[in-house]
């Protein structure tokens, strides 16, 4: 009997599942609908509603049935408290993009989207996003709630310029800062009723760029009641904004000093300026003896950065086998958009990455620094463009961060001249190349 398949072709096997104990859920505000494999339950899909004792039965149901990995979309934050109930009661979770269990269209529903989850989730085709451990995720909480804080302080600087304004009081465009030492003292005399310019302007700190006179006469205007009013309150409100940054801080050092050492490290006294914006505490040191190596000494990474970088990423580079899997995530690397052999786009994704902002900030901040990534930021910049220049040395400071927490090792910097020397030695090579193609020797000559 002649065989029904063409000569030439292979027979194909059916695709096995890996996970058959994997359960998958569509994820919703009030309530959750779960799927299982069918021959773990007559009733397969069973829908929850979102408070806790619902959530604690989910978990009953998923552990009664021996239910070892549960796979979930990151459906805005309505998935963080069945997360960690999971996580608790000893679960694998797998948190995945919604991108990745795209629904075929024209079947969306919740039953058919949880069925779908657990589908691809039984296959082992989900792959989970990257989550710190618990200690990191409530550190990166502290501080992702201090930024908002930051934001909310801000808001009511800018009523204070405002109230100022409406007074024609222009104390704000003769003093760099008025939330500074002079700009805070004369606020403060001004809703304490002060309303002289003379005496206003005495209160004028002695490191103030500005004159006395200048300033006396910017603090010239018309204090009406209403205005005054209006900078009270938003005053009041920047206080108490910065009280809250105060205790917010006092939680983010707990948090740090409450995680596992590693090897100290010596941090010498290194003469920098505190920002303004920065915790009270001396990051540079607890970092250190956490990381066991000193981030800082990168170029573009100040002590905060390296401490939001590090609550975002945590000190465990295993997660990420090398460093371009590492740039990739952080959506540092070039696209890979092929067709026919034909590269249609080289372009980085769009992401909401925290810690790619904040290597994007390093890079420009080392744009016009003498250093080696200086170099590389103005050499690619002039060829490119500043936006490819920026992504690609924010990429650059990444893989010097994975090698240095991965592998240990110190980062020196080889110097602005580093990259002069690699460029002109690629020049004079693409030289002799092309006079060797042409039958000609390239000599050098001693310039006079």
């Amino acid at each position: 009997m002649a065989s029904s398949r063409k000569k030439g072709t292979k027979k194909t096997t059916p695709l096995a599942p890996l996970n058959r104990r994997a359960a998958g859920v569509d994820i919703g505000s009030t309530f959750h609908v779960v799927a299982v494999a069918p021959e773990l339950d007559p009733e397969p899909v069973r829908s929850f509603r979102s408070f806790t004792a619902d959530l604690t039965a989910l978990a009953d149901w998923l552990v009664s049935l021996g239910v070892e990995t549960v796979a979930m979309e990151s459906t805005g934050i309505y998935w963080i408290p069945l997360f960690e109930i999971l996580e608790a009661r000893g679960l694998e979770v797998v948190l995945v993009n919604a991108r990745d269990a795209k629904n075929v269209p024209g079947r969306k529903t919740d039953i058919n989207d949880a069925q779908w989850i657990q589908q691809l989730h039984s296959y082992g085709l989900l792959r989970a996003s990257f989550r710190p451990g618990a200690q990191i995720v409530a550190l990166r909480a502290y501080l992702r709630h201090r930024e908002r804080l930051l934001e909310y302080g801000a808001s009511h600087v800018q009523h204070m310029q405002k109230a100022l304004m409406q007074m024609n009081l222009q104390l704000h465009h003769v003093v760099a800062d008025i939330t500074g030492v002079t700009g805070m003292k004369i606020l403060r005399e001004i809703v304490a009723g002060e309303t002289d310019p003379d005496a206003l302007a005495a209160f004028r700190d002695a490191r103030c760029k500005a004159s006395v006179e200048t300033i006396r006469d910017a603090l010239t205007g018309h204090y009406r009641a209403e205005h005054v009013f209006a900078l009270r309150q938003a005053l009041e409100l920047h206080d108490f904004y910065q009280q809250k940054l105060s205790d917010c801080d006092v939680e983010i050092e707990r948090a740090l000093r409450a995680l596992p050492r590693g090897s100290d490290v010596a941090a010498p006294p290194r003469p920098r300026q505190r920002g303004k914006n920065e915790p009270r505490f001396e990051i540079r040191a607890v970092l250190n003896s956490l990381l066991g190596v000193d981030l800082t000494e990168i170029h573009g990474l100040g002590p905060y950065s390296v401490l939001r970088i590090f609550a975002e990423c945590g000190s465990d580079m295993t997660r990420w086998p090398t460093a371009k899997h590492f740039t990739s995530w952080l959506t540092l690397a070039p696209g890979n958009k092929i067709s026919g052999g034909k590269v249609l786009s080289a372009k980085t994704r769009r992401s909401a990455n925290r810690a790619t902002v904040l290597l994007r900030l390093a890079a420009v901040s080392v744009s016009r620094t003498a250093t080696a990534l200086g170099a590389f930021f103005r050499r690619l910049a002039a060829r490119v463009g500043k936006a490819k220049a920026v992504t690609a040395t924010a990429r650059k400071i990444a893989t010097v961060l994975y090698n240095t927490l991965r592998h240990g090792r110190a980062y020196v910097d080889p110097g602005a001249s580093y990259y002069e020397e690699r460029y002109r030695e690629r020049t004079l090579h693409n030289l002799r190349r092309r006079a060797g193609a042409m039958g000609f020797d390239l000599v050098a000559t001693a310039v006079e």
